[in-house]
């Protein structure tokens, strides 16, 4: 198990492990998860790191408005 010495004024260092595992570079952001008491972080990324992260080769794009619809269309139906 990593740890790390939180310091008086809330800082701390990443251990090397960690920052290795999600990639982290010096000036990275983090951003926090908190839920029932416990904490998630991952390294935030842009939104120019985001592009093409939902591409699915063979897979023509979509249209916002194709999505707004689709997503429209399945909250209206009947799933009993």
């Amino acid at each position: 198990m990593l740890e790390s010495t939180l310091t008086a004024k809330g800082q701390t260092t990443l251990p090397r492990e960690v920052r290795e595992a999600l990639g982290l570079k010096p000036g990275d952001k983090l951003r926090y998860i908190v839920r029932n008491g416990k904490v998630s972080f991952l390294k935030a990324r842009s939104i120019m790191e985001m592009r093409g992260i939902l591409h699915r080769p063979g897979q023509p794009p979509v249209s916002l408005e194709q999505m707004e619809e689709d997503i429209g269309a399945a909250a209206t139906e009947d799933f009993t």
